[in-house]
């Protein structure tokens, strides 16, 4: 029997150190934008009710528009705000010259739809892709605003050096926040692409024949060792709360003895949603500007 080492051996796909340098690269671009033009890419966020997850999420987004320079512009409203004055709220923001990208956190209090909201959002300024039109961009290949996560996932593996082309990837999520927009993405790369969910019959079945799995289940410790072939590509996107209550992704630990490469929660795909989330909004202000 084979005894596998204790060292971790698969390598890092790490997301602090890439958004941190992509960061960079915005922050001069943006300066460049305010010496040119007079003025800066601006992002409303808009938060209802009082989860806390979604307040430490708002923070790290408005963190990292500052960071760069982006203007950003907060607006927190009670859990108990109607659809209707939400969706006006939007509206209002829609006709806003200085605003250049809408986000509204997920998820919306009990009894709120969620479609009607996120569709009420102008496409010009829907920077977490989550409008059916900015949706269907992506599906024809324009990824000019592209879906956070799903593209998040995607630059993470370009930075490896990890072609998807002809390669059989295996996403185990059907939302259309995550898994659907990045089928899409991943077969404008030529990837092979299978979309598992909870009504996946033979689970392991696709996994263990996958180069490269993405996982977004929210089920601690899903993927083992025994889940995947040896020197598959593995990227975490779960995120769910253990037995003993701390915070993990998807991924067991054992997988990094077997992987290729892995993701890290934290430290992998969440610092890239963000980074990609703040791109978008610079790239709306181009194109309001006439510069895209």
């Amino acid at each position: 029997m084979r005894c596998r080492s204790s060292v971790k051996r698969a390598q890092t796909l790490d997301g602090r150190a890439l958004a941190k340098r992509r960061e960079e690269r915005l922050r001069n671009e943006v300066e460049a934008l305010r010496a040119k033009h007079g003025k800066v890419p601006g992002l409303a966020v808009v938060l209802v009710g009082n989860d806390p997850a979604s307040h430490v999420y708002v923070s790290r987004k408005q963190q990292a528009c500052r960071r760069v320079g982006v203007m950003d512009r907060e607006y927190r409203l009670p859990a108990d705000t109607s659809e209707d004055a939400l969706v006006g709220l939007i509206a209002k923001l829609n006709r806003d010259a200085d605003i250049n990208g809408i986000l509204v956190q997920l998820p919306l209090p009990e009894g709120m739809s969620k479609g009607r909201v996120l569709q009420s959002i102008s496409p010009d300024k829907d920077v977490d892709a989550f409008h059916a039109e900015s949706m269907g961009h992506a599906l024809i290949g324009d990824e000019s605003l592209a879906p956070c996560t799903p593209y998040g996932v995607l630059l993470l593996l370009d930075e490896a050096g990890i072609d998807v082309a002809g390669r059989d990837v295996v996403v185990i999520n059907h939302s259309n926040l995550i898994g659907k927009p990045l089928a899409a993405l991943l077969m404008n790369r030529n990837a092979t692409v299978t979309v598992c969910h909870k009504g996946t019959k033979d689970l392991l079945h696709h996994t263990r024949n996958a180069d490269i799995l993405v996982t977004a289940t929210g089920v601690p410790g899903l993927i083992n060792a025994a889940a995947i072939k040896e020197g598959a590509v593995v990227v975490d996107v779960g995120l769910g709360r253990a037995k003993d209550g701390t915070l993990k992704g998807d991924v067991a630990d054992d997988v990094w003895e077997k992987a290729s490469w892995v993701s890290p929660v934290p430290g992998g795909v969440g610092p890239m949603t963000i980074s990609v989330l703040v791109e978008n909004t610079v790239r709306s202000f181009r194109r309001k500007m006439g510069l895209a």
